[in-house]
């Protein structure tokens, strides 16, 4: 990142009342300024208390956008603004000054910006408010969600589970979605001893209080715990309490129990978030136990990183993600079914079990350690200097950008280039899409050859053939040439005087080029085929150790069949062992199924796997698409069994990915 990026930053929260969706608004603007982005917040709501917004004011390169206060959108009268105002509002101060990127939080805020189209592109979503289960995820909610990916330039995803979630029933999300997870501020205050516990004992929650949050309940622990002898005390921070229609009592009963002196219950109320900080550090165990309905979710619960950061160790519910975060060897997770009785117990274990509390406390501290604001700007940092990057020097000192036409039939191994190219400041843009392998409008690529100052044609066939013959002088034409190519006439046909450099994508196909062609050395140069590291690398999924991928089996030269040969040799020995296929069946390929030798083997492949004792139940055959990086976390090795490839990606993509 050269320059200085500006950022819009809205999302669909009231940031008078603390929860964890007002938190992320302060932590996302305090995480872009240390990132070095110039940031205006723009508030939902008129400003009724400063707790949230008032460390903001001081920041630099941060400013505060109070449309309330501002007069800034006819009609508002106080209240907070709905998605279509804030959307209409948003697009008026862009025109006014325009921003890099908006940062927007609230699914039905996103569909309202999408909808509009002013900011298509610019657009990272943050994303929670989401169906988090295949029976919740409706073709509806599908199609929307297929929008907001279209239209975003990053969809910020809280974890890995979600993203991978999000991509498996959103394609169009797949290389757009990055994580993002929560970022906790670091305590600018000292941090009391916590290995001598106050008497009695101290409880501490902060955030709403939701009936799925087990607020209720936990008003009950000071009661439960006296049963059974450990003297506490519940302490709370918050001023946020839902108004639950599936619980239409619980906002009163909810009140009374804050209020209306439950025994044991301190009730601190709303409180700037440096002030709730202290008050929980000067506590012993932080709650957050949760209704087991959200065991299964694929959001991170701040509560143990905000406690955690405070050296608090934290009782909260034994799932997959907690055991990923702390061990599955975690002390303090809750017993049972998470139920009231075996919360208190949990506290009750803590209190009696110095040892359990301490290692709880490291556990904790350790885990906040990676998500501290330090590291939520290294994040941003790294998104922000792919999508915005340097200027190259060659472009550096230009009167005019440099002007770069893209031509070809097929240019899906293209398209992150060409979204790096115009990303490029210094690079102006264009395209020629072919319609087919032959088939072009001539009149847009005379356009294209006589406005471009370099054009790049995508596979050294037809189009390379024509923009070989219809050059600008002084322009320079580069071609990149895959391998089928070499197998049919057009490279033969090229006016290669007219081409300045042929890109091959590995040196055996660059020594092939020069045997087949004749062309000079000098013109012939090899860069190889990329693959997107830092998507690639996730953590493997259990299992992957003893699971086989394959992508693409299309046409037999794939050789999927010595792919089985390696299957049967290690089932042999462990039945563990499986194939993972991502690939188009053969069928859909007309120019393959057409064939009589290609549909003769690999009906021969399905009759072996039908019929061999060693395959049955141990290949899955997995849908084509964008998914790569999702289905190469359940892979532990990726085979490439090919007679012969131009660049292999699968081996490449395994690697990245850790296989």
């Amino acid at each position: 990142m050269s320059r200085v990026v500006r950022a819009l930053v809205y999302g669909d929260v009231d940031l008078n009342l603390i929860d964890g969706s007002a938190v992320w608004a302060q932590s996302t603007v305090q995480a872009l300024a240390l990132a070095g982005c110039e940031t205006r917040l723009v508030l939902k709501a008129p400003v009724e208390t400063g707790r949230l917004t008032d460390p903001l004011a001081g920041l630099p390169g941060v400013t505060l956008v109070r449309p309330a206060e501002e007069r800034l959108v006819p009609g508002q009268a106080g209240r907070p603004l709905s998605p279509v105002q804030a959307s209409h509002l948003l697009t008026r101060l862009d025109q006014d000054d325009p921003c890099d990127l908006l940062v927007l939080r609230g699914r039905r805020l996103v569909g309202q910006v999408v909808a509009d189209g002013h900011f298509d592109g610019r657009i990272w979503a943050y994303l929670t408010d989401i169906p988090q289960s295949a029976a919740a995820m409706t073709e509806r909610a599908r199609a929307e969600l297929a929008r907001i990916a279209t239209a975003s330039r990053r969809l910020l995803c809280q974890t890995e589970e979600l993203r991978c979630f999000l991509e498996t029933w959103v394609p169009a999300a797949c290389g757009r979605s990055v994580l993002c997870p929560p970022a906790v501020p670091e305590p600018g205050f000292p941090l009391p001893d916590h290995d001598r516990p106050h008497e009695p004992l101290r409880l501490v929650y902060t955030g709403k209080f939701a009936p799925l949050w087990n607020t209720l309940p936990m008003t009950r622990l000071p009661s439960l715990l006296a049963e059974r002898g450990v003297p506490v005390e519940l302490h709370t921070v918050g001023d946020k309490i839902h108004d639950d229609p599936a619980h239409p009592e619980f906002r009163d009963a909810m009140f009374r129990a804050l209020h209306g002196g439950t025994p044991g219950v301190h009730h601190h109320g709303g409180q700037p978030r440096e002030e709730a900080m202290r008050i929980a550090a000067d506590c012993d165990l932080g709650l957050g136990w949760r209704d087991p309905q959200l065991d299964a979710s694929l959001e991170l619960s701040t509560k143990v990183l905000e406690f955690g950061a405070l050296g608090l160790p934290v009782v909260l519910n034994r799932t997959p993600a907690h055991e990923e975060l702390l061990g599955a060897d975690y002390p303090l997770f809750v017993p049972g079914r998470a139920g009231p009785e075996d919360a208190a117990e949990a506290v009750a274990y803590a209190a009696r079990e110095p040892e359990a509390r301490g290692l709880a406390a490291a556990r904790c501290r350790e885990a906040a350690h990676r998500y501290t604001l330090r590291a939520a700007a290294t994040r941003w940092r790294a998104h922000l200097g792919q999508v915005f990057p340097p200027a190259p020097a060659g472009v550096a000192h230009r009167t005019r950008p440099l002007r770069v036409g893209v031509a070809g039939h097929d240019l899906k191994f293209l398209t992150r280039l060409l979204d790096h190219f115009r990303a490029l400041p210094g690079l102006e843009v264009r395209v020629d899409a072919w319609s087919a392998l032959a088939r072009h409008d001539p009149a847009a690529g005379r356009d294209l050859a006589d406005w471009a100052d370099v054009v790049v044609v995508e596979w050294c066939g037809p189009a390379a053939v024509w923009y070989s013959k219809h050059k600008r002088r002084g322009s320079r034409l580069v071609i990149r040439l895959h391998r089928f190519e070499l197998d049919a006439e057009w490279p033969r046909q090229v006016d290669i005087d007219a081409v300045d450099r042929v890109i091959c994508v590995s040196p055996y196909y660059a020594r092939r080029t020069l045997e087949h062609t004749g062309w000079p050395p000098e013109k012939v140069v090899v860069v190889p085929n990329w693959v997107d590291a830092e998507q690639l690398d996730r953590p493997k999924a259990p299992g992957a150790r003893h699971r086989l991928g394959m992508i693409g089996i299309a046409p037999s030269r794939k050789r999927l069949d010595l792919g089985l040969d390696v299957l049967e040799a290690l089932r042999a020995r462990d039945r563990r062992w499986h194939l993972s296929v991502k690939s188009k069946p053969p069928w859909e390929y007309w120019w393959i199924w057409n064939k009589p030798e290609e549909r003769a083997h690999y009906e021969a492949i399905l009759r072996r796997i039908q019929t061999s004792p060693l395959l049955e139940g141990a290949v899955v055959f997995d849908d084509f698409g964008a998914d790569v990086a999702n289905w190469l976390r359940r892979v532990g090795h990726v085979l490439s069994t090919s007679d012969d490839e131009s660049f292999h990606l699968a081996p490449a993509e395994g690697m990245a990915s850790g296989a």
